[in-house]
């Protein structure tokens, strides 16, 4: 019993507003309170050793916020775009930058246009995404912004934010 309270919890959880974006053709959402800010691209700064996705730091106000690059974490094609823009957020408690192709907009999704993730078979994981939701006519995969890196991956970005 307590199983289907959990899940229908975590169901009402997931309904709300969704600051929505574009990776190549793709569009995700994260939801609106995990989001600081929308940046326009800026000089980023290298730093060693960090892992392929981590592009570097940014000065944002006096203060140094790790830049991770969606589309390589995802496997995509690196590309740069003159629209590309950095949308702040805060993730497991570290403010980062995650680098998106463009905006779209804010949408709010109601429960009931929500489902969870398929399952696509062994080693493929989705344990990052809250659901595929469904407002105007697209489909948008909803993310889990703190578990769209690993711990691992978190630790990185915390040195990179130490390094600069």
């Amino acid at each position: 019993m307590s199983t289907q309270i959990d899940s229908a919890t975590q169901t009402q959880s997931r309904a709300g507003k969704y600051l929505t974006f574009f990776l190549a053709d793709e569009e995700y959402g994260l939801e609106i309170l995990k989001v600081s800010e929308i940046i326009g691209q800026q000089p980023i700064t290298r730093v060693p050793r960090m892992p392929e996705f981590v592009r570097g730091v940014i000065n944002l106000r006096g203060k140094v916020i790790p830049i991770t690059d969606l589309r390589m974490k995802f496997g995509m094609d690196a590309e740069d775009t003159t629209d590309s823009c950095i949308i702040v957020v805060q993730m497991k408690g570290i403010q980062t930058g995650i680098v998106v192709d463009r905006v779209s907009e804010v949408v709010a999704i109601a429960e009931s246009d929500i489902e969870d993730a398929p399952s696509f078979g062994a080693g493929i994981r989705t344990e990052f995404l809250l659901g595929i939701g469904k407002a105007g006519g697209r489909v948008k995969l909803l993310l889990d912004i703190d578990k769209v890196l690993a711990t691992s991956e978190l630790l990185a970005l915390e040195a990179a934010q130490q390094a600069a």
